[in-house]
């Protein structure tokens, strides 16, 4: 079956292992890996590399899109391969190392790592590992269900091992978008205008020199962990819907609203499968992942058109998505994570983002990576990357968990990621706060009367009278900012008085 994946005379004769592909690093290397969300990741070598660290023991950077899938991460971690880790994971394994300091994590905004690759901020690129669709007569890849930062680390690397994936199907050909934009003082524009412009190639341009390894695999990605909504989730998603149907009669959006983004997990999830029960139609996306809510819009005729970076899914959905991928490639465009998530073009669209907040403070400001302000949950992402710059920043919780031990509106956030400045719209299951125009004091009474858990509320509103009495554009009372935190950590809940 490689042969009509291996269009360039003579590279078939660089097939290897997976083993004698992972004989090719060294202590110290750095190593990047395609990847984006569990979509397009090394199925094969860097498990390989783990086994051998195991018997001859070395060290790497390891620098992906964002996460890999079949616990490709943990295997690394538990065989201390990993020394420094960028830009964004979701393994528990690699967690718990990032967390006791064995493995060193650089939390990277997605839409800037291409960028500190090119200009060369960090160590170069010895080898890239990149899962491939197809080798042209050229020499270039097609990428498979992402296709991340692999342009940036084909062009930095020294080395390039490809894994040509035999079961994604050929039916991806034509689905990808290319586009570099160089490097500085030479950057070109992105002339993106809506979100289904092309505006590059099918493939990743390769200097065929570079490959030094072809490994076939035969496995798909990891499937996505799709929840299904929940009453607090289908809250959510309904105060949001009808948020969006007001600025409708307001004549601030159309039906179509504006290209939607959605980050990863099951409450953004669910706030996308919202769109079913709303009146919006000709819906389009511009956003990082594809997941299962993006193809449930497209069967339902509400959704037009999706760019992103990858396709992320449940195994259902893969099965279904894959076996008939002509049906929904003309809705779909997989673009680099730095077009993806790049602020002009986000800027230029109008795009609406909706991302998942781990908590939020009085004033707007949101953690989206830190649990208890110390322990890396999974990363910044390119949450950021959007909020910045969106036509509207939305970021959803729910107003409390662990059976009502911890509330996600705080006082003041343990670790601030999405500042008050970016951060538009507030919604947790009990309502929304619509920030845009107010002061913080403005701010402050909204959160938490429309969105905080009522077994909160009091609490919440008591600490902001106080902290006015002392005054500041944002008040606070510096001795009991955290104490909520602190009380958690202690007594296991943020209630003041612990129930019976």
């Amino acid at each position: 079956m490689y042969k009509e994946r291996i269009k360039r005379t003579g590279l078939e004769s660089r097939i290897r292992t997976a083993e004698e592909a992972a004989s090719l690093f060294r202590d110290k290397m750095v190593v990047a890996s395609s990847g984006f969300t569990k979509a397009g990741d090394s199925k094969a070598v860097l498990k390989a590399l783990a086994t051998r660290a195991a018997a001859h023991p070395l060290q790497i950077t390891l620098i992906t899109g964002a996460s890999l899938g079949h616990g490709t991460d943990g295997l690394l971690t538990t065989a201390h391969v990993l020394h420094k880790r960028m830009p964004f994971q979701v393994d528990p394994v690699l967690r718990h190392g990032i967390n006791t300091g064995e493995v060193l994590f650089m939390d990277q905004h997605l839409g800037e790592s291409a960028e500190i690759i090119n200009e060369k901020i960090i160590p170069a690129v010895d080898i890239a590992i990149i899962e491939a669709l197809q080798i042209n007569e050229d020499g270039s890849i097609v990428p498979t269900t992402s296709v991340g930062n692999s342009p940036a680390f084909i062009a930095a690397a020294s080395k390039i091992i490809v894994e040509i994936n035999l079961s994604v199907p050929l039916s991806l050909l034509g689905v990808h978008d290319i586009f570099s934009t160089g490097s500085w003082p030479d950057k070109k524009i992105i002339p993106i205008t809506n979100a289904g412009t092309r505006i590059g190639t099918n493939a990743i341009a390769v200097d065929p020199e570079k490959i030094v390894a072809i490994v076939l695999t035969e496995t798909t990605d990891s499937p996505a962990q799709i929840n299904e909504r929940d009453d607090k989730t289908r809250a959510i998603a309904g105060h949001l819907l009808q948020f969006f149907e007001q600025e409708i009669k307001k004549g601030r959006l159309l039906p179509s609203l504006r290209p939607l983004q959605s980050g990863i997990g099951k409450v953004a999830n669910a706030v996308m499968e919202g769109f079913m029960d709303g009146n919006f139609h000709d819906l389009t996306m511009y956003s990082e992942v594809i997941q299962d809510s993006a193809f449930h819009l497209i069967d339902a005729g509400k959704l037009n058109l999706a760019s992103a970076s990858s396709i992320t899914v449940s195994q259902d959905c893969y099965n279904r998505v894959f076996s008939d991928f002509d049906r929904y490639k003309p809705h779909i465009v997989l673009r680099p994570q730095d077009i993806s998530n790049a602020a002009e073009v986000i800027r230029r669209l109008g795009v609406i983002s909706i991302n998942t907040a781990i908590e939020c403070d009085i004033y707007g400001n949101v953690n989206s990576t830190h649990i208890g302000g110390t322990h890396m949950m999974n990363g910044i992402g390119g949450s950021n990357d959007f909020a910045r710059n969106a036509y509207l920043s939305v970021f959803v919780s729910p107003s409390s968990s662990k059976g009502g031990a911890i509330s996600h509106i705080v006082p003041m956030a343990s670790h601030i990621d999405n500042t008050e400045h970016d951060v538009d719209i507030f919604v947790t299951e009990n309502g929304i706060a619509d920030l845009r125009g107010l002061a913080p004091r403005e701010r402050a009474k909204l959160i938490i009367n429309n969105c905080a858990h009522a077994s909160y509320r009091d609490e919440l509103n008591d600490y902001f009278t106080e902290a006015c009495k002392a005054g500041g554009q944002t008040p606070h009372l510096l001795q009991e900012a955290l104490s909520w935190h602190a009380r958690f950590k202690e007594n296991g809940t943020m209630l003041r008085t612990i129930p019976v």
